[in-house]
């Protein structure tokens, strides 16, 4: 591939770029090339469709997020969009293949349906039945295009004369409904047809008025479901028709007899969708200003897998094993006796042979089926999902047969872009274990757990979490979504809600400034940019950044310390007791200040990124005062801390916060408590994303390596040699005898504690960004811990950055990928040696001293 070949470009971060929200879409593409070296010299951007325009050849390296240079697209507009470059060594790309994107409704008065919801009385709930809303409309001819906008308070599903629209999943998700109500674009053509056509809106109570919450929270958003479509079809004899939903439209019920999120959905297929009535104008109805467009991609069915074992347990249940901790539903196909109802209770683990549920509270997650009878038949709920690996059956007709069930993944439908893998067994899975605990928490927004009644965005555990999110999958549309939600909850003093969406329920409210937990603000979109080079987010998150900063500098007033106040603290520090979470080694002052020090040095770059250097300078010198006077109040002679804590010490390290003199005092003293504590984990929420890393730079690599490699718990290792296929929230989630530990916060699929991926990531598989989306990269991989190989790869903005390496004895291979238009450098491990790399593939193999070889192999 010696002539350069051009992807077809990407429109902001969408994978499907139809229903744009955006009249000036940004353009990104990767150019694949064997030239070694190669970078861009020049560019040129074609528009055909709606909107016809080239921008001519345009010089520079410019090919991430690159700016509309056209006029402002319209509503619906179909453009085609393809690209051609030339290299800086004279090469030329033919044209890209081109991407079609279209543009949705860009403003409110382009929507002529009305929101509908029921005639009639509702039942109180919780589980109340989903409603069918269905309209029709006659066509003179054959259609040519059809587009239909729609979306509804609650959940819902679409179907064009009974055929499925689209392969969405509890759309339009979860977001600040009294802000920004998401809709959806679908191209219906095919689903039509001349003469008659029904389209039909199925709704259930889903996030905006189903369970919120354990305290028992429904109708948080509003009290009523509704439903919005309009379909738009032009047909082959040029005729335009419309069908928007009205007060002409009929309401009824019909098989779906409860969904709920939480308790999950019951179907009786012995019923038809009836009509009730009329559909009525929701009198309440939202702004139709507050619908846009998506910025991330749909929750869909992501993937299927096999039942792995059934068990019969003692108490006589037949429980389906699928293997693997997941977020989804399970889908059936048999055939059974007219009226025969079947049940199915999902559950993460089992707790002495039988399916424990005691950790969803009062979550019931339990689906139920009534057959109709006369012939086989296949169900999968529609308007709920589960946290689950078992499913309890119960009723089942006749013989079970583990071929007629399947377990349907469900999540977001995030891009994969990040792999690590290595020669240990044990880290292998906990690398796999940290993605599909990140798969069971993207469903709609990020989520601390997807099984029991919580399924909350709470802001601390994607805060930590965010750069392992960032490097294994391609979020940032995900992340947008998410943080334009956090901005528009936060409060007018610029406190940040705990959880984001933040549902208005009327109760008393804890104070909003919590350390880690609000600093979402700020690090969250900073961890978005490093690895997407998206500059736009900083700018869109940019007010709500230095409201939350200048909330908590008002907190500390001139002490420049954060000393009062409530703080979750390093949250579930392994000494805490089960029902006193936040009780932590770590003094929670100490963390909050340096929090508020990072928030705000990481404030001062986004605004010097932004050309904000004012406002650069103010929170550096804030940043730089209180540095100050943490060192002053927490820190003692030669390094140590006034909290003689794991993470203190962490924080303090990897914060910059300890004087250059004192960090090799602090970081021998971390050392030590890492010792005395058995190499197992001694810290919460706080300090585990960062002890590996405050080890591993300080030169307690091995230290940091014997962590990693600890399976006795707490550790890493240790659910995994329990047999864990997620991210638990507790080190000891499950007990030695068996007993899950603990009733009210006991998850088996918690991200949070698996934000170690990004040491993997970083530092065992060497892959950083010096400069944002990875346009230039560090390379620094790091055997050690009797590791004898690694492989980790990047889909970067620019294509594939990849390091794999190996060691025999003294003997190294390092293999590395560097993407075109891109450069890197590379330091081999064990050396002193650097080398600049441009893009292309280079290996290297050498040997390394009798030392430096037992140091790596030693666990």
């Amino acid at each position: 591939m010696s002539v350069p070949v051009v992807s077809p470009p990407r429109v902001e971060h969408l994978r499907e770029p139809r229903g744009i929200g955006t009249a000036r879409p940004r353009l990104s593409w990767v150019t694949a090339t064997t030239r070694p070296g190669w970078l861009q010299a020049a560019y040129q951007v074609e528009l055909d469709g709606d909107l016809r325009w080239t921008s001519g050849r345009v010089d520079g390296s410019a090919q991430l997020l690159v700016p509309w240079g056209a006029g402002d697209l319209q509503s619906r507009a179909r453009v085609r969009v393809r690209v051609r470059v030339w290299g800086v060594d004279g090469s030329a790309s033919e044209w890209s293949e081109a991407t079609e994107l279209e543009t949705g409704l860009l403003s409110a008065a382009e929507w002529r349906a009305r929101f509908v919801t029921a005639s009639w009385e509702e039942p109180a709930g919780p589980s109340r039945p989903a409603v069918r809303f269905s309209g029709e409309l006659r066509l003179p001819s054959a259609p040519v295009r059809a587009r239909l906008y729609s979306t509804a308070l609650g959940v819902y599903t679409a179907t064009v004369n009974g055929a499925a629209v689209g392969a969405d999943v509890l759309a339009p998700g979860w977001t600040s409904y009294a802000h920004r109500l998401l809709y959806q674009t679908y191209d219906v053509t095919d689903l039509l047809r001349a003469g008659s056509n029904e389209l039909a809106l199925v709704v259930a109570d889903g996030w905006y008025r189903g369970r919120i919450g354990g305290e028992g929270n429904l109708d948080v958003y509003g009290p009523r479901s509704a439903a919005l479509a309009q379909l738009e079809v032009t047909c082959e004899d040029g005729s335009t028709h419309e069908l928007c939903t009205d007060d002409s439209w009929s309401a009824g019920t019909g098989p779906v007899r409860e969904a709920d999120l939480y308790d999950g959905e019951s179907y009786d297929a012995r019923l038809g969708w009836t009509v009730a009535g009329a559909a009525a104008l929701l009198t309440e109805a939202p702004s139709l200003d507050v619908l846009a467009a998506p910025q991330s991609p749909p929750v869909r069915r992501t993937a299927e897998l096999a039942v792995q074992k059934v068990i019969t347990t003692r108490a006589g249940k037949t429980v389906l094993d699928f293997g693997q901790n997941l977020a989804g539903r399970a889908r059936f196909t048999a055939q059974g006796p007219a009226g025969c109802e079947v049940a199915f209770r999902h559950g993460e683990v089992l707790e002495h042979g039988e399916l424990c549920t005691r950790t969803l509270r009062t979550a019931k997650a339990t689906d139920r089926y009534t057959f109709a009878g006369g012939g086989p038949e296949t169900w999968e709920p529609s308007f709920t999902v589960h946290g689950f690996r078992y499913v309890e059956v119960s009723g089942w007709p006749g013989q079970l047969d583990p071929a007629a069930f399947t377990a349907v993944v469900v999540h977001c439908d995030l891009r994969r872009t990040g792999e690590f893998s290595c020669s240990d067994p044990l880290v292998d899975r906990l690398h796999q274990n940290i993605v599909w605990s990140m798969r069971g928490n993207v469903v709609s927004i990020p989520t601390d757990c997807p099984q029991r009644d919580e399924r909350l965005g709470w802001t601390g555990d994607l805060q930590v979490f965010a750069p392992t999110a960032a490097f294994l999958f391609d979020s940032t549309g995900f992340l947008t979504s998410w943080l334009t939600d956090l901005a528009h909850d936060q409060r007018a003093d610029g406190g940040v809600p705990f959880i984001v969406p933040d549902p208005p329920v009327e109760r008393v409210r804890p104070p909003l400034a919590a350390a880690a937990w609000g600093d979402a603000a700020v690090l969250v979109p900073w961890d978005a940019y490093r690895a997407s080079g998206d500059a736009g987010l900083l700018e869109a998150q940019y007010e709500s950044m230095t409201a939350w900063v200048g909330l908590v500098a008002g907190l500390m007033g001139e002490s420049h310390l954060w000393d009062s106040g409530f703080q979750f603290g390093d949250w579930l520090d392994p000494t805490a007791p089960p029902d006193k979470p936040a009780e932590a080694r770590c003094d929670p002052y100490l963390a909050a200040t340096a929090y508020a020090h990072h928030a705000a040095r990481v404030l001062a770059g986004v605004a010097q990124v932004l050309g904000k250097e004012e406002d650069a300078g103010h929170w550096a010198g804030h940043a730089e005062a209180v540095r100050v006077a943490f060192q002053r109040e927490y820190l003692r002679p030669g390094g140590l801390s006034s909290s003689d804590a794991q993470t203190a010490y962490a924080l303090a390290l990897t914060m910059d916060l300890v004087p250059e003199a004192a960090r090799n005092g602090a970081a021998a003293r971390l050392a030590a408590l890492v010792l005395e504590a058995g190499h197992t984990i001694a810290t919460g929420f706080m300090g585990t994303p960062r002890i590996a890393q405050a080890l591993s730079s300080t030169g307690h690599e091995a230290t940091a390596f014997r962590l990693l490699m600890q399976t006795e718990s707490p550790s890493w290792l240790h659910p995994v040699t329990r047999g864990a296929t997620t991210i638990w929230e507790r080190w000891d989630a499950l007990l030695p005898d068996g007993t899950v530990n603990g009733d009210g916060m006991t998850s088996f699929n918690h991200y949070a504690l698996g934000a170690v991926g990004e040491w993997l990531h970083t530092y065992v598989g060497g892959l950083s960004a010096v400069e944002p989306g990875y346009r230039r990269s560090r390379i620094t991989p790091h055997p050690g811990g009797g590791l004898t190989w690694a492989t980790t790869r990047l889909d970067t903005p620019y294509g594939l950055l990849g390091c794999s390496w190996s060691v025999e004895g003294a003997h190294v291979s390092v293999a590395v990928d560097v993407p075109a238009g891109t450069t890197a450098e590379l330091v081999l491990p064990g050396t002193a040696e650097s080398r600049e790399l441009g893009s292309g593939r280079i290996e290297v193999e050498y040997e390394v001293t009798a030392d430096v070889a037992r140091q790596w192999a030693a666990r």
